[in-house]
């Protein structure tokens, strides 16, 4: 990489930025986001009780409860009073914020997927040819597309490229060079691999004499 081909991906003003990608706007509007649910405490109790292997009379033992007060509990009958939380917490071996703190994963999803060779979605830029891997998956936290790398030089794109999250690529044929907003062009051949701050500006160009492919990994957080 030559010095010129850095001194110009330094010189670029920030009127250049480009929007997210719209590969990237695209898995994150099919993917969505999860709707915040307000805790049902009784729900929540109920579980926590059955995750003991407990009945009502046991757990209601283990707390210092009425049965009928751990009952009217769990089936939103009443509200329980500080003490009663404290007397619950302590007899479900929890601390009381852990009443309100549902674990974020409940359990295994068991989610898979796979995409045969050539079967991704593709999409197509002046510069990157995506083919979208995993399609069949909604709400994912990463994007995983290989992509076909047809710039040779910094100036066919309409400025650096940034989005919110993290990026993973790894070079799977052909040459590349990473150029990004703070740090001096990278080479990278077939096996080399990099993870990368994706708000900072970043581009890739092909420096072999085919087109480059990489294996792109971005965060959808």
């Amino acid at each position: 990489m030559t010095d010129d081909r850095a001194q110009t991906s330094s010189n670029l003003s920030d009127d250049t930025v480009n929007d997210s990608p719209s590969l990237i706007r695209l898995a994150r509007s099919l993917d969505g986001q999860d709707e915040a649910h307000p805790l049902d405490l009784g729900a929540r109790v109920r579980e926590l009780r059955k995750s003991h292997g407990w009945t009502l009379e046991q757990a209601a033992g283990q707390a210092g409860l009425a049965r009928s007060t751990l009952s009217k509990i769990e089936n939103g009958q009443m509200s329980p009073t500080y003490e009663a939380l404290k007397k619950l917490a302590t007899g479900l071996e929890i601390s009381v914020p852990q009443l309100f703190t549902p674990p974020r994963k409940q359990q295994i999803s068991g989610r898979l997927t796979t995409t045969k060779a050539g079967e991704g979605a593709a999409h197509a830029t002046a510069t990157y040819e995506h083919e979208m891997l995993a399609g069949a998956l909604t709400k994912k936290q990463m994007l995983p597309y290989r992509a076909t790398i047809r710039a040779r030089s910094f100036e066919e794109f309409d400025g650096w490229v940034r989005h919110d999250g993290e990026e993973f690529l790894y070079v799977l044929t052909g040459q590349i060079c990473l150029i990004t907003e703070f740090y001096e062009p990278i080479d990278m051949r077939r096996g080399d691999s990099a993870y990368y701050d994706a708000s900072m500006g970043h581009n890739v160009i092909s420096l072999s004499p085919e087109d480059a492919t990489i294996l792109w990994v971005t965060s959808l957080d």
